[in-house]
């Protein structure tokens, strides 16, 4: 699990966020509790036994984290967050520098617009937290079995294109920046 974390990260950071939504969606299910972890989801795993206790090693530091941090009811760990802050800024920097991104952005702001009014009084966060939202939320639909309608898949697309231009010019900067 750590290291489809790691590789995620490295190589799709929208993936990445939205995989590590579903963790720690699945570590809320159990309410943290690690035996539980351990018992109704590592052991499935077609791993060895030292591979599964690294897995349940990183599920407990996660869960550990999102103790520390109260977000066993909602939220997302800080280190994700910061994530998408860093993601929030360089949208912003390419609106103003890429007319590509612009038009892609475009192409999602009716569907952003419907986010935040379907939300109502509920704090949804920035432009690119609400992308992500909407495709866990597809993803979700998808593994709970629900029916998606056309809008939703549309929703989706666009977002998935948003995250996908910034994963573009995030992962440019990563490689292009001098260490």
């Amino acid at each position: 699990m750590q290291e489809i974390a790691e590789r995620k990260k490295s190589q799709n950071i929208g993936e990445y966020l939205v995989y590590m939504y579903q963790m720690e969606d699945l570590i809320r299910s159990y309410q943290g509790n690690m035996e539980e972890i351990g018992q109704y989801v590592v052991s499935h795993y077609p791993v060895s036994e030292a591979e599964k206790e690294r897995i349940k090693t990183w599920f407990s530091g996660l869960a550990t984290s999102m103790k520390q941090q109260e977000l066993m009811q909602k939220g997302h760990l800080e280190e994700l967050q910061d994530l998408v802050q860093q993601l929030l800024k360089l949208h912003y920097q390419l609106l103003k520098t890429d007319a590509n991104y612009v038009a892609t952005f475009n192409s999602a702001k009716a569907h952003l617009l419907e986010a935040v009014e379907a939300a109502q009084t509920e704090e949804i966060g920035n432009e690119i937290q609400i992308c992500l939202n909407g495709v866990y939320g597809l993803l979700l639909c998808r593994l709970l079995g629900k029916n998606v309608n056309d809008r939703q898949l549309e929703a989706a697309d666009a977002f998935g294109n948003v995250l996908s231009h910034l994963n573009f010019s995030y992962q440019q900067r990563i490689f292009m920046t001098p260490n």
